[in-house]
């Protein structure tokens, strides 16, 4: 009997979406630590500001022992929470995270320490420095791996301690902008700030700005007629959830969408056109994920 052609395609396709996988994190992993390398020897070491997390350990030292090299002290400094990592994180991720790591500390090498931006005031250095490495690391963070460090230690004592993995991030980088500004400057602590929160924001804006959606939880007497329309017009997806009225005891049929940003006002248009006793809840979404109603494009 011949071989089903469809079921070697389905078996070559199976084996090289690994290989595929693979090659797009280390190629997340590469691309987003060389433009935060670019972004730490272009900007902010010739401003002199510092960082948050290991990075931050790395400047500092760097600051007051500048014969070692930026790139150098991120990779010394990483050895301690790579080997935390190994036995208590992901092996997985500690691969990924590892190659992300020497990838950061090589580029940091190479890419010459100078003064590319020609920019005067601090404030727009800072800012232009958080969009810069927010841009790196949000590309980082896309990958299956991280930067390493702080990242490490936040979720070990997130598993271990149940410590949020928030107040790990805030308390270490105010100790470390403490520390600094007491050696260098109160001023130059401002700027970091400044720093962290544009990169931050930059951040979130790459890692979810691919893919902003909201997610949408509609509790109405006319739950079949909206899903209908809903499916008819926006061409979105609804599914039906069970829900019961506290007071009443009422069941009630709640209606569960995913929507773009620009598919939003539709919605709420058509919500309340048909039943404007309706209520509503709106949420963002971090990340959507599968395939839109009656069609093969993702969300």
């Amino acid at each position: 009997m011949g071989k089903n052609p469809k079921r070697n395609q389905a078996e070559v396709i199976k084996r090289f979406l690994p290989t595929r996988s693979l090659l797009m994190n280390l190629g997340l992993l590469t691309g987003g630590s060389f433009i935060l390398a670019f972004g730490v020897n272009t900007i902010l070491v010739p401003q002199q500001f510092l960082s948050g997390g290991v990075l931050g350990i790395s400047l500092l030292l760097h600051y007051l022992f500048p014969h070692l090299g930026v790139g150098f002290l991120y990779f010394l400094t990483n050895i301690p929470f790579a080997l935390l990592g190994w036995f208590s994180v992901s092996r997985r991720f500690m691969y990924y995270t590892a190659f992300g790591v020497a990838v950061f500390s090589l580029a940091a090498s190479v890419i010459p320490t100078t003064a590319l931006f020609n920019i005067d005031n601090q404030i727009l250095a800072a800012i232009l420095t958080g969009i810069i490495c927010g841009i790196g690391v949000g590309i980082i963070l896309r990958s299956a791996g991280s930067s390493g460090g702080l990242d490490i230690l936040a979720v070990y004592l997130n598993k271990k301690r149940e410590i949020r993995i928030g107040w790990t991030y805030f308390l270490f980088n105010s100790a470390l902008l403490t520390g600094g500004s007491i050696i260098f400057s109160l001023e130059i602590a401002l700027y970091t700030l400044i720093y962290i929160f544009t990169m931050g924001k930059v951040i979130d804006a790459v890692i979810t700005g691919f893919n902003q959606r909201k997610q949408i939880l509609i509790v109405s007497d006319k739950p079949y007629l909206l899903a209908q329309e809903i499916l008819k017009n926006l061409n979105r997806g609804a599914t039906f959830l069970e829900g019961e009225g506290a007071y009443t005891h009422k069941s009630k049929r709640i209606i569960f969408s995913i929507v773009s940003l620009t598919e939003l006002a539709r919605m709420k248009d058509l919500i309340f056109e048909i039943d404007p006793q309706a209520f509503v809840v709106i949420n963002d979404t971090l990340e959507v994920l599968g395939y839109r109603h009656g069609s093969k494009r993702v969300y």
